[in-house]
C-alpha cells in the first residue's frame, strides 16, 4: 500500500450551514429546501423526527420529547448557523421555546426557526396581518395553528381545510386542488395574503399561479420556514 500525506479544508458552508429537521412522514420540504439552498457555499444537512402516520395534537405533541435525538443526528462537529424544525402545526402544539430548547439540547446552532416564527416574521416584512388560511388537516389541529397566530398579531378570519389527517395523503394534493381552494378563499376582501400551511403540501409550483391570478401575496410553510433561515443565516 502506498501512503499519501493530506491537507484538511474548512467545511463545506463557507457562507452559511444549515440544518433541518423532518418529520418522518413529510414527502415534500427536503425537495423543496434544496431547490432553495442549491447553491455554492450553503450546505443543509437533514435529519428526521419520528412522527404519526395520523396528525391529531397528540401525535405533534409526542414529537417533543424525539427531538434533541433527532438534532443530535446532525453532523455533530459541525456549528450551524440555522437549524429549523419542518412542521407548522408541530410548532403550535409543542410551542417554539420548547422547540428551540429542544433542538440545542442536540446540537450547536446561532438560531433555531419554524414554520410559525417564520410566517409571522414573513407577514411583518410583508406588512400583511390578515390571512385566508388553508389547511390540509381536520379543524382541531387548525385551530391550534389559527389560535397561535392570532396570539402573535396575524388574524385568519377565512379559513379552509381538506380535511385530512392522514400524511401520505397531504404529500398529495394535487396543484390544481392547492390552486382552486386558494383561489376561493384568497378572493374574500378581508384577506390581505393566502397562506397555504403545512410543509408536506406542494406549494413552490403552484404559488406563482395563484399570485398572478388572484393578485394578492401567498405565503406556505417551507416558503416563509426557507426565507427565514436564510434570512438568519444574513444570505
Amino acid at each position: 500500500m502506498t501512503h499519501f500525506d493530506y491537507t484538511l479544508e474548512g467545511p463545506i458552508g463557507t457562507r452559511a450551514t444549515l440544518g433541518l429537521v423532518v418529520l418522518q412522514t413529510d414527502e415534500t420540504i427536503e425537495h423543496d429546501f434544496r431547490t432553495v439552498f442549491g447553491q455554492p457555499g450553503v450546505s443543509l444537512y437533514v435529519t428526521r423526527v419520528p412522527s404519526g402516520a395520523d396528525v391529531t395534537t397528540d401525535t405533534l405533541g409526542a414529537m417533543s420529547r424525539a427531538l434533541p435525538a433527532a438534532a443530535a443526528l446532525l453532523p455533530p462537529e459541525l456549528d450551524y448557523d440555522v437549524v429549523g424544525y419542518g412542521c407548522t402545526s408541530g410548532t403550535a402544539v409543542i410551542g417554539q421555546d420548547m422547540i428551540a430548547r429542544q433542538v440545542r439540547n442536540g446540537c450547536r446552532t446561532t438560531h433555531v426557526s419554524e414554520p410559525l416564527s417564520a410566517l409571522v416574521a414573513l407577514c411583518a416584512a410583508r406588512g400583511v396581518s390578515r390571512l385566508a388560511f388553508l389547511s390540509p388537516y381536520i379543524e382541531s389541529v387548525s385551530q391550534t395553528l389559527r389560535d397561535a397566530l392570532k396570539a402573535r398579531g396575524v388574524a385568519t378570519p377565512v379559513f379552509g381545510s381538506f380535511n385530512e389527517a392522514v400524511e401520505t395523503k397531504v404529500a398529495k394534493i394535487s396543484k390544481r386542488s392547492l390552486y382552486e381552494a386558494a383561489m376561493a378563499l384568497g378572493a374574500s376582501d378581508d384577506v390581505e395574503a393566502v397562506f397555504l400551511s403545512c410543509t408536506n403540501l406542494r406549494t413552490f409550483e403552484v404559488i406563482p399561479e395563484i399570485e398572478r391570478d388572484l393578485g394578492k401575496p401567498v405565503f406556505s410553510s417551507n416558503q416563509a420556514l426557507a426565507w427565514h433561515m436564510g434570512h438568519l443565516a444574513g444570505l
